[in-house]
């Protein structure tokens, strides 16, 4: 009996925190629709002043180690599957936060070259916020920022003037540039060695 009333009163406790969560992600000030970018994306359903918080990114927080299990498990989907959605946001150096839930409408927030948005990070909550003056019906983006070191694994569709063709963080821009150069330099110099017969 006091284990059935033990998983009765656990069971409610989960129940409730994911009615938490669905509440956390949702937000009047944007929907989600197809997009152009890739896939699915989230739009404004009205205007939405710079600095304004949009929504929540909500998931399971997790430590590093986790995070590196569940992120190589996604690489290995991956390469069998071609499915690459991987929804794991750092915030900070003990922690990140698995956005990988149906209800977590951030999670389909595409990145951009020229982001309109960008996560803020408080404790270990992230919400989005408008990085300028948005416009009813224009797509919300914000750079993932990822590592230069997966540059030839994440490119980039956002289409915007400035895209550098890669997911990389902008402060990495120079960097992706030398790589790119040193790789075109090497595949061109392999086209022009003579065949030996």
């Amino acid at each position: 009996m006091g284990k059935s009333k033990d998983k009765t009163a656990k069971s409610a406790k989960w129940i409730r925190r994911m009615k938490e969560m669905w509440q956390q992600a949702q937000s009047d000030l944007c929907e989600v629709r197809h997009s152009q970018i890739h896939g699915r994306g989230v739009y404004a359903t009205c205007d939405i002043a710079k600095d304004d918080k949009i929504i929540e990114y909500v998931g399971e927080l997790i430590d590093k180690k986790e995070s590196e299990k569940r992120a190589n498990l996604q690489a290995e989907r991956a390469a069998e599957h071609g499915e690459a959605a991987v929804y794991i946001f750092t915030v900070d150096d003990e922690y990140d936060l698995d956005g990988n839930l149906p209800w977590n409408t951030a999670r389909l927030i595409n990145h951009s070259c020229e982001p309109n948005c960008e996560a803020w990070i408080d404790d270990t909550r992230i919400f989005i916020h408008a990085l300028r003056d948005i416009k009813k019906g224009e797509e919300l983006t914000f750079d993932y920022g990822f590592d230069i070191e997966t540059w030839e694994d994440h490119p980039c569709l956002c289409g915007r003037p400035s895209c550098v063709g890669h997911i990389v963080s902008r402060t990495q821009w120079d960097e992706l540039a030398k790589r790119k150069a040193a790789k075109q330099k090497h595949h061109q110099s392999r086209k022009r060695k003579p065949k030996v017969k």
